[in-house]
C-alpha cells in the first residue's frame, strides 16, 4: 500500500537526520513531472541541501540504484546515492540544484543571448552520451532493467500503440487499422535490424540534464534498458520544446558521432539513416504521451508540446525518414501534419486555472500542471457542517450545506479574500502569458467546506474571465 505524504516525509526526515547527524530546517516538495516518484529538498542551518526521494515501485528503484552505482564508478556525472531505506522505497541523493539544460535554453532564448553558451553544454552532453551507452558492454547489470530488458519489438509495439490510441484516435486522425498495423510490423523489422546491445537511457532529453557547477549532470535513467545507439541521440535532438534547428541538430549529431567513433567503428551514412527512423518512433511515442496526459488526463500543458512535435515530424517526412515500404504509416503521419496545419490557430497558450477540493487527511493533491506553486487555502477554521449528523451524506454542492455555511459572515469574508488573491494572480498570469495556475481548498474530510469554496471560486472565475479555462476537480469520491 502506498505511503501517505506525511509518512514518507517522516521516514525521509529520519534518514536525513541519521545520515548527516543534523536536523533539517526545512523540507520542500519538488514539482512532479510525468512520474509518480516524489522528491523533497531538505535544507540545513548552514544552507546545505540534499534530496529525499520516495517511490512505491521497488523494482524501478532497484534499477535506479544499480545504474547509479555503476555510472558513478565509471565517473559519469550522476547524482550520488547517499543511503537507501530498508524498504527500498525511500532514498537520499545529493542535490544537483534547480537548473536543467532546458531552463538555460529557455533563458538564453528569452534574453536573446549568445546561443554558443547553451551549445557548450550540449556538446558536453553529446560527448558523455556514448560513455553511458557503452556501459552495457562494460559490466553494467542489465538484468535489473525495468519494465523491459530491452527496447525490443514488444517495447516498440507499446510505443506505436500509444501513438495510435492516445494521439491518432483522440485527435480524430483517420486511418486503416489493419494497414497501419501491417506497416508497424515492417517498421519494427527495420528498426530491429540494427545492433541493439547498448545501454539505452530511454528518456534522454533536456529536462533530465541538470547544469550544476558549470557542468552537465544526468538524472532519470531508471527506465534504461538495452537498445540501439540511435534512440537516445534522437530523443535529445528531437526533444519537442527544446525546438532545435535542423542546422544545430546536424552539428550536434556530428559532434556525437565524433565522440562515438573514438569508442567503436561506425558507418556514418548508415547510422544517420537509422537515426531518422528512430527519431520518428521517438516523436510518435512522445505524441502518444502528450495525448494521454493532455486529452485523457486533462493536463492540458502537455498539449503545448504538440506544435513542436508536428514541426519535427514535418521536417523528418520531408527528409524521407521512413523506409519506402510503409505507405499507410507515411499517409497517417502526413495526415497528422496536414490536419494540424488546419487547426493550428487553436490557442494552446490559454490560461488554465485548476480548482481542486481535498481532505488534509489525504494530503494536498498533486499539481496537475507539473509547475508547482499556486494556492492552498485551509478551510478548517470555518464553521464545519461535517460535525452535524444531518449533513453526513451531503456535500458542499448541496443546497442545505450551502445554506448552513452562508449564514456565517466569516464565510463570505473568506470568499472575498480568496477571490481577491486569486484574481491578482490571474491578472498577472494573463499579462505574462503564463498557462497554468492551481487553486486548492482543503478541509478535514474534503466533503463540505472545501467543496463549497472550490465551487464558489470556479464560478467566480468563469464569470469574470470568460476567455480562460477553469477546471474544477473534487478528490472526495462522494462529490
Amino acid at each position: 500500500m502506498e505511503e501517505t505524504t506525511e509518512t514518507s516525509i517522516s521516514v525521509l526526515t529520519q534518514m536525513v537526520t541519521e545520515h548527516t547527524g543534523n536536523q533539517p530546517t526545512a523540507c520542500v516538495p519538488l514539482a512532479q513531472s510525468g512520474s509518480h516518484r516524489r522528491y523533497y529538498r531538505f535544507t540545513f542551518a548552514d544552507n546545505s541541501t540534499l534530496i529525499g526521494a520516495y517511490n512505491e515501485d521497488v523494482t524501478e528503484n532497484k534499477a535506479f540504484f544499480e545504474y547509479s552505482r555503476f555510472f558513478a564508478a565509471q565517473k559519469l556525472n550522476v547524482p550520488a546515492l547517499l543511503t537507501i531505506h530498508e524498504d527500498e522505497k525511500h532514498y537520499l541523493l545529493n542535490d544537483l540544484g534547480t537548473q536543467t539544460l532546458y531552463d538555460i535554453l529557455c533563458k538564453v532564448r528569452k534574453e536573446n543571448g549568445d546561443f554558443q553558451e547553451i551549445m557548450s553544454y550540449y556538446r558536453k552532453v553529446v560527448a558523455a552520451l556514448p560513455r553511458f551507452q557503452m556501459t552495457a558492454k562494460q559490466g553494467l547489470d542489465m538484468s535489473v532493467a525495468y519494465p523491459r530488458a530491452a527496447f525490443d519489438r514488444q517495447s516498440m509495439q507499446w510505443d506505436l500503440n500509444y501513438f495510435k490510441y492516445y494521439y491518432l484516435k483522440m485527435a480524430y486522425i483517420p486511418f486503416n487499422e489493419q494497414l497501419l498495423e501491417n506497416d508497424y510490423q515492417r517498421f519494427m523489422d527495420y528498426l530491429l535490424s540494427v545492433e541493439d546491445d547498448f545501454f539505452l537511457y530511454r528518456d534522454f532529453q533536456s529536462r533530465n540534464i541538470m547544469v550544476f557547477e558549470d557542468d552537465v549532470w544526468f538524472i532519470d535513467y531508471q527506465g534504461g534498458r538495452k537498445g540501439a545507439l540511435q534512440y537516445d541521440i534522437a530523443s535529445l535532438l528531437y526533444d519537442a520544446k527544446a525546438d532545435l534547428s535542423p542546422e544545430i541538430r546536424e552539428e550536434l549529431l556530428d559532434c556525437y558521432l565524433d565522440n562515438l567513433s573514438k569508442l567503436i567503428s561506425i558507418d556514418r551514412a548508415q547510422f544517420k539513416a537509422y537515426f531518422n527512423a528512430f527519431s520518428l518512433i521517438r516523436i510518435m511515442q512522445a505524441m502518444g504521451a502528450y495525448g494521454y496526459r493532455g486529452y485523457f488526463e486533462r493536463k492540458t500543458h502537455f498539449l503545448q508540446s504538440v506544435p513542436y512535435a508536428i514541426r519535427n515530424l514535418r521536417y523528418l517526412l520531408s527528409q524521407n525518414a521512413l523506409p519506402d515500404n510503409l505507405p499507410e504509416l507515411r499517409h497517417v503521419l502526413q495526415t497528422v501534419v496536414d490536419s494540424y496545419v488546419e487547426t493550428k490557430t487553436q490557442n494552446t497558450d490559454v490560461l488554465t486555472v485548476t480548482v481542486q477540493s481535498f481532505s488534509f487527511k489525504k494530503g494536498v493533491p498533486e499539481d496537475p500542471s507539473g509547475n508547482g506553486g499556486g494556492f492552498v487555502f485551509d478551510c478548517r477554521a470555518l464553521p464545519n457542517p461535517g460535525r452535524e449528523k444531518k449533513y453526513a451524506t451531503f456535500t458542499g454542492k448541496d443546497a442545505c450545506v450551502k445554506e448552513y455555511l452562508e449564514q456565517y459572515k466569516e464565510v463570505e469574508l473568506f470568499v472575498n479574500h480568496v477571490c481577491a488573491l486569486v484574481d491578482m494572480s490571474v491578472d498577472n498570469y494573463l499579462e505574462r502569458n503564463f498557462t497554468h495556475l492551481t487553486v486548492n481548498f482543503g478541509c478535514t474530510g474534503g466533503q463540505h467546506r472545501s467543496v463549497y469554496f472550490a465551487e464558489r471560486t470556479a464560478a467566480h472565475l468563469r464569470a469574470k474571465y470568460p476567455k480562460i479555462v477553469v477546471e474544477l476537480k473534487h478528490t472526495n469520491p462522494m462529490v
